[in-house]
């Protein structure tokens, strides 16, 4: 496992991080997201008493909590209560603190949005065409953003069709089909473009999109075609699916002599204007 360390600021104090590259998820240091949201001289007891509350309480959270070892103040390490993203923000919900009223606000705002997505969702659409705005993508990379998402829902629907589980199982088939057109795991390619939880997509230029979006979709009408039964069969079809876009990946290289695999992510690239930029 490739460790990386850090620490990032919250209202000007600190909070130690460790971000796991195999599970590709942040990990922070409960005691510290304590301290910055109680001011709470003695984080160490609040924690104490606070996980004991949870545990009488039956909370799911305190079978989330693992142990890591982090730098302290005095420049060794000792073993660190810590949480992931997710259940970091479970945690706060827990915490009466004012500080931690704006994090529960947006946590049900962003809950009301997935529900009114599930009864519409165009509004999901909607939404992700303005966060990319505000990102500064161009409207023409977002079109395509939004196609890829399209027709990765095509995808993902064939994969239910076919008993697919979600997570794992869909995970193991867009590794097969990434491979298959890119030459490259999406760990790989990930680490290629310098990137650690950020979505792949969001940080391919428009021809890997597109590169992409032939292979999610090949692999779909192969599925409809063969009606592959488990998951064995499955990742043949996904390598099938990613071959075609491969063809088609390796042709234009030929064409252009350049690699159309870019180690640019969204911070380096500059937004293009058309398909072919």
């Amino acid at each position: 496992m490739k460790k990386d360390n850090s620490i990032i600021l919250f209202h000007q104090k600190q909070v130690r991080r460790h971000w796991d590259d195999e599970k590709e998820l942040w990990y922070f240091s409960i005691v510290d997201v304590i301290e910055v949201l109680t001011e709470n001289k003695r984080p160490r007891k609040y924690w104490n008493d606070l996980k004991k509350k949870l545990l009488s309480e039956g909370s799911q959270l305190s079978e989330k909590i693992g142990q890591l070892k982090m730098k302290s103040t005095d420049g060794k390490f000792y073993k660190t209560d810590v949480l992931d993203t997710e259940n970091t923000l479970r945690l706060l919900q827990s915490i009466p603190s004012p500080k931690a009223e704006p994090f529960k606000l947006w946590l049900a705002k962003v809950g009301y949005e997935r529900i009114e997505e599930t009864e519409d969702p165009e509004l999901a659409f909607e939404r992700a065409m303005q966060t990319y705005l505000k990102k500064g993508y161009s409207k023409d990379w977002i079109n395509q953003r939004l196609k890829s998402i399209e027709i990765r829902k095509e995808l993902t629907d064939e994969w239910k069709e076919k008993g697919m589980k979600e997570g794992l199982e869909y995970a193991i088939l867009t590794d097969e089909i990434t491979k298959a057109w890119a030459d490259k795991s999406v760990k790989q390619y990930k680490n290629f473009k310098g990137l650690k939880k950020q979505n792949l997509r969001d940080n391919m230029t428009n021809l890997e999109l597109v590169l992409n979006m032939l292979a999610e979709a090949s692999t779909a009408e192969i599925s409809k075609e063969q009606k592959p039964k488990g998951l064995n069969e499955n990742k043949k079809v996904a390598k099938k699916g990613g071959n075609v876009a491969k063809q088609a990946r390796v042709t234009l290289e030929k064409q252009t002599g350049k690699s159309v695999v870019s180690s640019k992510n969204a911070k380096e690239l500059e937004k293009p204007k058309n398909l072919l930029d």
